[in-house]
């Protein structure tokens, strides 16, 4: 029996070990904004601060580095109004997860970390990060296939990294992000994943399923192949209470805020699709490798983006449009987008 209670209470002690460890790592995570850089660099052995040239954190923040200039003026404003906007719908903040990081593209070389947001130039961002952290292998964005671009082991993510080496960039790296008007974005998600042919695994993965949950008589090819998903079924299917208890949004329609956590963590550019060539740019003058990498050029209009978006949202009714808008609202908020004008919602 001694022996037994002594084996009962060992294993108690390695659960209560163990417990604590975890909570450290977590608190490590809450407060990753108050660790001392200084005990980082000696943990790490980073050699950043050692380098001759500035990193673009210091670069934007130093005003001895650029003079004011109207860009560093309207990237201010986006900043200020984000950190606002959190205050006030943010009450409570939670803890990171690996999960959360999936998403922040890490560039060593440059401190650089940026959020990947599909529909937002996100290929071309990719093709530049694999120009900045490999420039060995690639020297011209628009040769890299857009395919290429996708593959994972092609980028590292902050996810990959231990807690230290993660809190680490957090604190010292340039992180930026690009948004897109919410309802453009999902109109352009939409197209690509449920009108274009090829995406033959987005119509079984996510159009059979639309179809059958929210078609009347559907036809059993439509059951089977999930090709032809209108684009009031894939509303009818985003706002379902069925779809997000079961699992989370695919990225390609995630809202911004759920997949790079502005409200966590402070981003110090926050990139519009509206104007992405002045902010590509700038972000890459800031890295001072505007000289050896170019962000490929877009030749889509704003125009033309808002009055697509106009005329897929015409035929919704009211009850949607609302419910659809309600869904996406905090993206309005946090990146200063006004309620489309071809909404009847008012």
């Amino acid at each position: 029996m001694g022996t037994i209670r002594k084996e009962r209470m060992r294993r108690s002690k390695v659960m209560v070990l163990a417990t604590c460890i975890g909570s450290f790592i977590l608190v490590i995570f809450y407060f990753q904004s108050h660790l001392n850089p200084a005990a980082e660099d000696r943990f790490l052995g980073n050699s950043w601060h050692g380098k001759s040239r500035r990193s673009p954190l210091q670069a934007l923040y130093d005003s001895d580095q650029f003079e004011q200039s109207t860009i560093q003026a309207t990237h201010q404003k986006r900043r200020d109004l984000l950190d606002g906007v959190c205050k006030k719908y943010t009450r409570k903040r939670r803890v990171l997860t690996p999960d959360d990081l999936k998403h922040l593209v890490v560039d060593d070389s440059h401190g650089l970390l940026y959020c990947y947001v599909p529909k937002v130039a996100c290929t071309n961002w990719k093709r530049v990060m694999m120009v900045l952290t490999n420039p060995g292998k690639y020297r011209d964005p628009l040769k890299i296939p857009a395919n290429e671009a996708h593959i994972p082991s092609n980028l590292r993510t902050l996810s990959e990294f231990s807690t230290p080496e993660i809190n680490y960039r957090l604190r010292n790296y340039l992180k930026f992000v690009f948004v897109r008007e919410p309802f453009e974005r999902l109109v352009s998600a939409y197209r690509n994943k449920f009108t274009r042919s090829y995406n033959t695994a987005f119509h079984k993965r996510y159009g059979t399923k639309i179809i059958q949950r929210h078609r009347r008589y559907p036809t059993d090819e439509a059951l089977e192949n999930g090709d032809d998903v209108r684009f009031e079924e894939f509303l009818y299917y985003l706002v379902d209470p069925r779809t997000q208890h079961e699992e989370p949004f695919n990225e390609h329609w995630e809202r911004v805020h759920s997949l790079c956590h502005p409200c966590i963590i402070h981003y110090d550019v926050i990139g519009k699709y509206e104007t992405l060539t002045q902010d590509a740019n700038y972000v890459l003058h800031l890295t001072g490798t505007q000289d050896v990498v170019k962000f490929p050029s877009s030749s889509i209009t704003t125009r033309t983006t808002d009055d697509m978006t106009a005329e897929y949202f015409q035929n919704v009714s009211l009850f949607y449009q609302r419910r659809v808008f309600n869904l996406y609202k905090m993206d309005y908020l946090l990146f200063n987008y006004s309620q489309p004008s071809y909404l009847h919602i008012r």
